[in-house]
């Protein structure tokens, strides 16, 4: 089962699509993480996107799109895939079809998680990430045990830089111009399923599931 995850900064897309990669045992791709691994370990694409990130704007296309194919050519993915945060632009969608197409696979469903904005606000801002393990807090509705510090191994919590009001802003007007694009392109083919993000983090993601086996 290969599956596309949609869905704005705080949406909860990230948490979810890790549930799902246990349940469904498929390989969760995150060009989020794909890039800060870039950037962290300082190659020539990690050297390109740095700047762009840390401004809250969207990286090329080109970038992208190698990123992924580099990703998908490394194998592990005999069971299935789930982008997450990947296609974001209309012609990353074209170039998602022509790679899948070249592997001999096929997109089986696109998920798109719906949240109102000011609720991302409050998801992101307050949120907190452990540098090390990547575990995810929140300083209200799932703070750690231990004030500022990851209840898995100790390690100091931090903001990351993207997580602030006004970063956020920026993704989201990239958001609010991009993805209507790529969600009319999957709606087209029949892929599209819209799913309320709001709420318990349990009751989304039944109806994700839903979505998917439907």
């Amino acid at each position: 089962m290969n599956l596309v995850f949609l869905g704005p900064a705080g949406s909860g897309k990230g948490t979810q699509a890790k549930r799902l990669e246990a349940d469904y045992r498929i390989t969760q791709i995150s060009t989020g993480d794909l890039l800060r691994n870039a950037v962290r370990e300082g190659t020539e694409l990690g050297k390109q996107a740095e700047p762009l990130m840390r401004e809250g704007r969207l990286v090329p296309d080109d970038l992208v799109i190698g990123l992924i194919e580099e990703r998908l050519a490394r194998g592990d993915i005999e069971n299935g895939i789930l982008f997450d945060g990947f296609p974001r632009t209309l012609p990353q969608a074209e170039a998602l079809d022509a790679a899948l197409t070249r592997l001999g696979l096929k997109m089986d469903k696109v998920i798109s998680l719906e949240v109102p904005e000011e609720i991302l606000v409050d998801r992101v801002t307050g949120r907190r990430s452990c540098p090390v393990c990547g575990s995810v807090y929140h300083v209200r509705t799932r703070p750690p045990k231990v004030e500022g510090r990851c209840d898995l191994d100790g390690t100091e919590l931090i903001q990351r830089s993207d997580d602030t009001a006004e970063k956020l802003e920026k993704r989201l007007e990239v958001f609010r111009t991009e993805i209507p694009k790529v969600k009319e392109y999957y709606r087209k083919k029949g892929l599209l399923a819209e799913v309320d993000g709001t709420g318990n983090p349990d009751e989304v993601y039944e109806r994700i599931r839903q979505a998917v086996e439907s």
